[in-house]
């Protein structure tokens, strides 16, 4: 299988082969403007010191500051960020706000540190990352296992090395730190706004069975916001496997249900699946909510979903987009379908700057109108151009970004 990176350039290609796009742009988005790479030396609870592998990625500054997430994970690579750091430059620019890619990560299992170890590891990254970092530089957010605790950490970091007094740099705070309301939800919100517009144009609809692969921050809300709205969740799923009930599940009671018991196994009244079962199921949206490359070439001939909105980054391979394309399955990219939660981290940047508080309200309604109008664009350029959603949305990023380059 490619890799994540790999993904990311094909993507890029498989747009350009619908519509011309300058030579320059293009040669300009085959690497990023910069790399760092850290050793973060931390201190642990039983006095060894252990060193984790750190980076950041700021792959394009075209349209503003580098924005994008930093991810706790034992997966994580250099490889895998630079193409998450791409594919971040792609959405700001999908999503019309004035930010740039940027991605960052450590090597790390989280579920082994204590909390106490956690801290000085993010703090550890910040002491060795701050020159490059700044309200006006790049502006790092939460991404998988991190929180907005963690980001507090880092903010305060920051703050004590730098001397500088807003709270700009880090965005998905806490309320009390500088964060922004609306931004907890803000992705599984976001993708609700897009799968709004969607709906209306395949003919989908009231009271669609939802399948939900991952129960991170993201796929969680998303599971609570569909069935809010009147849609039946049939199938959720974290790291280790799945449950499914064609009558429904209550996503709150999961969530409870796996706080108490770490596990999914054992749920009352449903049956366990695997990840690759839960997939293949047949349902009206699938929502992939976990890591990169889950629907690929050898699955996608098997997906009996109507439409797949995908919430996590990456989770579909370019051999896949071409058979579900060709199957008449829509994929709602990643690019634009999780853009809520880097468009509600612009709204705290903003706010910070400005020294602002928006109420809920404001956030999801401003929220609702870029993402709304963001979908219609891009249903529109895919219609014109009688290709899928994902090169819709790459054309329309690569043409905002050619006119940032001017």
């Amino acid at each position: 299988m490619k890799s994540p990176f790999e993904n990311a350039l094909n993507q890029l290609a498989r747009a350009t082969a619908v519509k011309k796009i300058n030579k320059e742009v293009l040669l300009r988005l085959q690497k990023p403007e910069r790399e760092v790479s850290v050793s973060i030396p931390v201190r642990m609870d039983s006095g060894e010191v252990k060193l984790f592998e750190g980076y950041r990625v700021q792959y394009s500054s075209a349209r503003g500051p580098y924005k994008g997430g930093i991810r706790f994970h034992l997966d994580t690579n250099i490889d895998e960020v630079r193409a998450l750091a791409l594919w971040m430059t792609v959405k700001c620019a999908v999503s019309g706000i004035p930010m740039g890619g940027g991605k960052g990560g450590i090597t790390v299992n989280p579920k082994e540190l204590s909390l106490g170890e956690i801290e000085r590891l993010s703090r550890g990254w910040v002491k060795l990352m701050y020159p490059v970092l700044g309200p006006s530089l790049d502006v790092p957010a939460p991404d998988v296992n991190t929180t907005p605790q963690i980001m507090a950490w880092m903010n305060d970091e920051y703050k004590k090395i730098t001397g500088l007094p807003n709270d700009a740099t880090f965005t998905g705070k806490p309320i009390e730190a500088g964060g922004s309301k609306g931004r907890g939800e803000a992705t599984g919100m976001g993708g609700f706004y897009v799968y709004e517009v969607f709906a209306k144009e395949f003919g989908l609809s009231g009271g669609a069975t939802v399948v939900i692969q991952g129960m991170g921050n993201v796929g969680s809300n998303a599971a609570r916001i569909f069935k809010n709205h009147g849609s039946r969740i049939i199938a959720m799923s974290d790291s280790k496997g799945g449950i499914y009930s064609e009558e429904g599940l209550n996503p709150q009671d999961v969530d409870q249900y796996k706080k108490e018991h770490g596990t999914l196994t054992g749920f009352p009244n449903a049956k366990e699946i695997s990840n690759a079962d839960l997939l293949l199921l047949r349902c009206d949206v699938l929502i992939p909510a976990a890591l990169e490359n889950q629907i690929t070439g050898e699955n996608a001939r098997d997906i009996k979903a109507k439409i797949i909105l995908e919430l996590a980054n990456g989770p579909t391979t370019p051999e896949a987009d071409d058979i579900l394309f060709t199957r008449g399955i829509p994929v709602i990219p990643d690019v634009l379908a999780n853009a809520g939660g880097v468009i509600v981290s612009t709204f705290e940047w903003e706010q910070n700057l400005k020294s602002e508080h928006w109420s809920e309200v404001q956030v999801l309604e401003k929220l609702k109108l870029i993402l709304s109008s963001e979908a219609k664009g891009i249903y529109s350029k895919s219609v014109e151009l009688k290709t899928d959603l994902r090169r819709g949305a790459f054309i329309i990023a690569l043409e905002r970004l050619e006119e940032s380059m001017k």
